[in-house]
C-alpha cells in the first residue's frame, strides 16, 4: 500500500493503491455517518462528517441529521443552529446555500464565497444599469451596502429582508431582466455571501425558511476572522471534503467546489494528496494520512432527503448510483430523495395519501432490505409527527412514486 505524496498520479514508489468501489461505499457509509453504528451524537458532528451539509431547501437539514444523528429532535437542531450558533448557513460552491461548522467560515468566506459573491456582484450592478436604475451598478450596490449595515447595526436582533425593504428606500426595486427577477433579498444574499452579514434566526416553520438577517457581530459571541487568503481557505475546505468523501476525482473537486481546475490541482499539491486508481478508470485523491483501507461495514439502509449532501457529493455517481442517475435528479441535476442499501441507491421515498412515508424501489432488493427500509420509513413517519415535507425538486422516481401512492 502507497503512504507517499504523489507525482503525476503514482507514488514516489512507483506503486498506486487501488480503492475498488465496494470500498468507496463502505467508505461513504461510515464517514456520511450512516450506519447505525456510525451515527454520531449532535447536528455538529454531523456537519464535521459531512464538511457541510445542503440547505437549499430548510427541510433537507432537518432530514440530512435525522438520518445521521441518534435521537435528533428538531429543537436540537434550532439549538445549534439558532442558540448556540455552532452552525451556520452560508451561500458558497456553486451558489448554493450550506449549513457550515463555524469553524469552517474563516475559509470558506476567503475563497468559495468570496468568488460567489465577486460573480453575483458583476452581474447584478450590469442589471441595475440594464434596467434604468442606474448608470454605475456598482455603486449602487455600495450605497445598498452602507444602508443596510447601518440599519442592521440598530437591529442585534436582526430584520428578515422584507423589514429591511421598508425600512431603506432605495432597495424598493423589482429588477427583471431575460434571465432573472431580483430584488431587496438579492442584494442581502450578496451581502451574505461577503460576509458582512449572516442568516440569523428563522421566523417561520422549520420546513420552509423567512430569515432575519443580521451582522456577524451581534450574531456570534466571537468575531470571525477569514483566512489570509483564497488558497488557505480552499486547501482547509478540500482537506475536509477528501476526508468526507475521497476518494474523489479532480473534476469531482471541481464541480463540488465550483471552481477551477487550476485551484483545485494547486490545492491538492498542496496537501500533498495521494493519487489512487479507481473501479472507473479514473484517478482519484486522499489525504496522506488516510490511506488505509476501510473495512466494509455491517448490512445498513437509509432515507435521505432531497439534496442530502451524500448524494449531491460528487460529479461521477456510478459508483452508488447506477443505473438510476435519470430516475434520481431531476433535469436540472438536483437529487431526489433516496433510498440506500448497503452504499447504493435502490430507490426514493415519498408520502402516501395518509402521509405515511413510503419506499418506492428502483430494482429488488433482499427480503431483509426491503424490511428494513420499511422501517426506517416508519421511523420517519414517526418522527415527522404527521408533517408533509414538500419539495421544489421532484425527480422522475418520486412522481411515479406519488403515482401509484395515489393508486394511479
Amino acid at each position: 500500500m502507497c503512504r507517499e505524496s504523489s507525482v503525476g498520479g503514482k507514488c514516489h514508489t512507483g506503486r498506486m493503491r487501488h480503492v475498488p468501489d465496494s470500498e468507496r461505499r463502505a467508505r461513504l457509509a461510515v464517514r456520511h455517518a450512516l450506519t447505525p453504528a456510525s451515527r454520531v451524537d449532535s447536528p455538529e458532528a454531523a456537519t464535521q462528517a459531512m464538511t457541510v451539509m445542503h440547505a437549499t431547501e430548510p427541510a433537507t437539514v432537518y432530514l440530512s441529521y435525522w438520518a445521521r444523528v441518534a435521537g435528533v429532535t428538531l429543537d436540537d437542531i434550532d439549538h445549534s443552529l439558532y442558540t448556540d450558533r455552532t452552525l451556520i448557513k452560508q451561500l458558497a460552491m456553486r451558489r448554493t446555500l450550506f449549513v457550515f461548522p463555524r469553524d469552517l467560515l474563516p475559509a470558506v468566506l476567503p475563497s468559495s464565497s468570496a468568488r460567489v459573491e465577486q460573480v453575483e456582484r458583476t452581474r447584478m450592478a450590469k442589471d441595475l444599469v440594464a434596467v434604468g436604475i442606474t448608470d454605475d451598478g456598482h455603486a449602487w450596490l455600495d450605497r445598498a451596502r452602507t444602508e443596510i449595515l447601518a440599519l442592521l447595526a440598530t437591529r442585534p436582533d436582526g430584520l428578515t429582508a422584507q423589514e429591511v425593504r421598508q425600512a431603506v428606500p432605495m432597495l424598493d426595486i423589482s429588477v427583471v431582466t431575460p434571465t432573472a427577477t431580483w430584488g431587496a433579498p438579492r442584494v442581502l444574499i450578496l451581502l451574505g455571501a461577503a460576509g458582512d452579514v449572516v442568516r440569523a434566526t428563522n421566523t417561520s416553520h422549520w420546513r420552509t425558511g423567512r430569515l432575519r438577517w443580521a451582522l456577524p457581530v451581534h450574531w456570534f459571541a466571537e468575531p470571525i476572522s477569514s483566512m489570509d487568503d483564497a488558497a488557505a481557505g480552499y486547501r482547509e475546505i478540500v482537506r475536509r471534503w477528501l476526508f468526507s468523501f475521497g476518494p474523489g476525482t479532480e473534476a469531482d473537486l471541481v464541480w463540488w467546489l465550483g471552481s477551477t481546475k487550476s485551484v483545485v490541482r494547486a490545492t491538492l499539491a498542496e496537501l500533498g494528496a495521494v493519487a489512487v486508481s479507481l473501479d472507473s478508470g479514473a484517478t482519484g485523491w486522499l489525504l496522506p494520512d488516510d490511506l488505509d483501507e476501510v473495512e466494509t461495514p455491517d448490512p445498513w439502509v437509509a432515507l435521505l432527503p432531497v439534496l442530502d449532501p451524500t448524494v449531491m457529493g460528487w460529479q461521477a455517481r456510478d459508483f452508488y448510483l447506477a443505473p438510476h442517475s435519470d430516475q434520481v435528479f431531476e433535469q436540472r441535476g438536483n437529487a431526489g430523495t433516496t433510498a440506500w442499501v448497503d452504499g447504493r441507491v435502490v430507490g426514493c421515498w415519498v408520502h402516501d395519501s395518509s402521509g405515511a412515508v413510503r419506499v418506492s424501489l428502483l430494482e429488488p432488493v433482499s427480503d431483509w432490505a426491503r424490511d428494513a427500509l420499511d422501517a426506517e420509513a416508519a421511523r420517519l413517519t414517526e418522527w415527522l409527527a404527521g408533517e408533509r415535507v414538500a419539495t421544489g425538486y421532484m425527480s422522475p422516481a418520486m412522481k411515479a412514486a406519488m403515482l401509484e401512492a395515489k393508486g394511479g
